[in-house]
């Protein structure tokens, strides 16, 4: 999909493909600095974070697993609920592991906030987080992100794994829906 497809929907687009692309070989080289040597699992919260951790896992130069959650606090709408509800837990043990949550965006931080503390409860040698996006502006809970791409307006997004009701996800830039799409 491309902006072409999507012409009518779009209002600006943020970040392009490129400017993704880029912060991610940033990014991913960090990462590859920070965790050399130690059982790093990366942690990608579903949905959104599907495009960021396929693309980060990518870059990164030495070995590592995967693992996925699911938590929701949006449903449908456009703003942060601040209710976190699991719908996928992981699978593996995180006894003595370096964990990095892999997020595509952070809002409120509220989602974000619950889910560290409870990754932490879990007894992992280390927890952090790398957000491809985030929203000062809408920080309800302080969180500290260890790794970030951009820091964005405080407007709603999509593309580039972030969606409106499911759609616009497979976007390969970040863009503001204009107003009649969700109004």
């Amino acid at each position: 999909m491309d902006q072409s497809d999507v012409a009518g929907d779009i209002a600006e687009i943020l970040l392009t493909e490129e400017q993704i692309g880029t912060k991610l070989d940033e990014m991913a080289a960090q990462i590859d600095a920070d965790y050399a040597g130690k059982d790093l699992l990366l942690v990608g919260v579903l949905k959104g974070a599907v495009m960021v951790m396929a693309d980060l896992a990518r870059r990164l130069h030495h070995p590592m697993q995967m693992d996925w959650m699911a938590v929701s606090s949006y449903g449908s709408g456009t703003k942060s609920s601040g209710v976190v509800r699991i719908l996928k837990d992981l699978d593996a043990d995180l006894t003595g592991r370096h964990v990095l949550i892999v997020e595509d965006i952070i809002d409120s931080g509220l989602t974000l906030s619950w889910l560290v503390a409870n990754l932490r409860s879990r007894g992992p040698a280390s927890v952090e987080i790398a957000a491809m996006l985030r929203k000062p502006d809408a920080a309800k809970v302080e969180v500290d992100v260890r790794y970030v791409g951009y820091d964005i307006p405080n407007e709603f997004v999509v593309g580039y794994g972030l969606d409106y009701a499911e759609k616009y996800r497979n976007l390969p830039f970040v863009a503001t829906l204009a107003p009649h799409v969700y109004s």
